[in-house]
């Protein structure tokens, strides 16, 4: 029989302790039963609920404390983009292999250091012993693997041609974690240079706008202009700085609100295309990941509506989305692709020809890619580019605010000094 639970005498964290296990299950009934039980290892436990009559769903080692994930704990639920590129290209090598798929998927689980990804790949083993198909199971987790994942794998499946379809996962994943990781590397620059100067915006007009002030009132006579919008703003923000701070937090707290609503989100998606310098960078981005997202669709098999369905759930800016969901009803209603592309005003007249020949010639999805390839390449320039469009608009913003901080600082000493002279 299984032993019970029992506490533990030794000290937590340490080899020695007495492995115990939480497993799910259903009893002869058909109910639902879990617990925590000791046992020597997960294959001996599942021998011992077997033979009581309890069929084992899932059975997880109690963690140690110095195994816990602390971003479990803190909230960092969602799995990285290395992660799932890593898992894809180990999976294309386990199906490439010919390695049993549950004891393989079990395997990965354990080596697996996120807690949420970690949870899903057993889980997807549980349903799998259960005769589910691997890409219904991976569907039973849309946090950790999205729909075009998914889309993919079952076509995969049904074709019989799953190792291709990891290796396909694992070329687009790794191609668009890079598109993204340097649009956010060439975005941090600015993003700093802002964040200083406000700091510094508000360092000057608390601490030290105030202090000329007491000297500037003891000039009997009228302060230039430049001066008195200097004093006029640091008197408001030593005065009323936590209605500032608190309107500041309110304000932040309702554009997130509201940006987490589909308005928002598409209000957002809107706006974010014609930001002065970067607007264009990131529409050039989110088209190369529709253009290889839908080219790795049409590659696998995908149907054309279901793909472009797909890959409007999954590019990251919903006002294109709503976008390539007209080109799905347009194509549902019988229209061309290069007719519906070019209603979508999405695309440039180059990219609008190579979507036509391929339409034509039968291989829209080998000039899907090269419209992706064309897309990267633009980006790839303009990232190179990025700092120097951005640095002229840095040091004219910096050399205002040092023009007015001047002014406003300077000019009535001068005039003390001429009308002394």
């Amino acid at each position: 029989m299984v032993k019970a639970c029992r506490p533990s005498t030794q000290i937590p964290g340490s080899e020695a302790d007495v492995p115990f296990f939480e497993y799910r299950a259903r009893n002869a009934q058909g109910q639902p039963v879990n617990g925590r039980l000791e046992a020597a290892s997960r294959d001996t436990l599942a021998s011992q609920l077997m033979r009581d009559g309890i069929t084992p769903l899932a059975i997880e080692p109690v963690a140690n404390f110095a195994k816990i994930d602390l971003g479990r704990w803190f909230g960092v639920t969602r799995v990285s983009a290395e992660e799932l590129v890593m898992f894809t290209r180990q999976m294309h090598t386990i199906t490439k292999t010919g390695i049993p798929l549950i004891s393989a998927i079990r395997g990965l689980a354990s080596s697996m250091q996120h807690y949420l990804m970690k949870q899903a790949l057993e889980d997807v083993a549980d349903e799998l012993e259960t005769g589910m198909e691997l890409s219904a199971a991976m569907g039973l987790h849309p946090d950790v693997f999205d729909d075009l994942f998914i889309g993919i794998v079952s076509v995969g499946e049904s074709s019989g041609r799953l190792e291709e379809a990891f290796d396909q996962l694992s070329e687009y994943l790794l191609r668009d974690m890079e598109t993204s990781k340097r649009i956010k590397s060439a975005l941090r620059y600015p993003g700093f240079v802002m964040a200083a100067l406000a700091l510094a915006i508000v360092v000057i007009n608390i601490w030290v706008v105030p202090a000329f002030a007491d000297m500037f009132a003891r000039f009997d006579t009228q302060l230039p202009l430049p001066t008195r919008i200097l004093l006029g703003t640091s008197e408001i923000f030593v005065n009323y700085w936590p209605y500032m701070l608190t309107l500041l937090i309110a304000g932040t707290f309702a554009v997130r609100r509201f940006l987490q609503t589909p308005q928002g989100k598409t209000l957002w998606g809107r706006l974010k295309l014609h930001l002065p310098v970067v607007g264009d960078l990131i529409n050039r981005g989110s088209m190369a990941r529709y253009s290889r997202s839908f080219a790795l669709m049409m590659s696998s098999g995908v149907p054309l509506p279901h793909a472009l369905g797909l890959c409007a759930k999954v590019i990251d800016n919903p006002y294109l989305g709503e976008k390539i969901e007209a080109i799905k009803m347009g194509i549902e209603r019988g229209e061309s692709l290069l007719h519906t592309h070019s209603n979508s005003e999405m695309f440039t007249p180059l990219v609008l020809q190579m979507i036509d020949v391929g339409e034509k010639s039968g291989s829209v999805d080998v000039l899907l890619r090269e419209v992706a390839e064309f897309y990267e390449r633009e980006v790839d320039y303009d990232l190179k580019s990025l700092s120097d469009k951005i640095e002229p608009i840095m040091i004219v913003i910096m050399a205002g605010f040092v023009l007015i901080l001047a002014l406003g600082i300077f000019l009535p000493m001068w005039s003390m000094y001429s009308v002394q002279a």
